[in-house]
């Protein structure tokens, strides 16, 4: 499978506060995005403006990209939104110390 992330700027979308990114995952183009509560948990947001989320997004870009990149292995999808527990889910992994679903 060949996922790439498009060098692009990512999106503010204040109507649902993610962060919009894009990726094309066998030629095929998916939007992906990270919720607000997801860069404030995870990534240092100190807020849900769009200048906090931009910068959190953007210094934490590779991580961000590294967690879409597993989830676009495991599924088939048009669209992805990643929420806070799926940076815990892959910190958990990272660190061995993974637990079942709901745990």
């Amino acid at each position: 499978m060949d996922i790439k992330f498009p060098v692009q700027e990512p999106e503010f979308r204040g109507w649902n506060l993610t962060v919009g990114f894009a990726a094309s995952v066998d030629g095929r183009e998916t939007d992906c995005a990270v919720s607000a509560e997801a860069l404030e948990d995870h990534f240092g947001a100190k807020s849900s403006s769009q200048t906090d989320l931009l910068s959190a997004f953007n210094i934490h870009r590779k991580k961000i990209e590294d967690v879409a990149r597993h989830l676009l292995e495991d599924e088939e999808c048009r669209h992805l939104l990643l929420r806070s527990g799926h940076f815990r889910f892959d910190a958990a992994q990272q660190s061995g110390t993974s637990r079942g679903a709901g745990t």
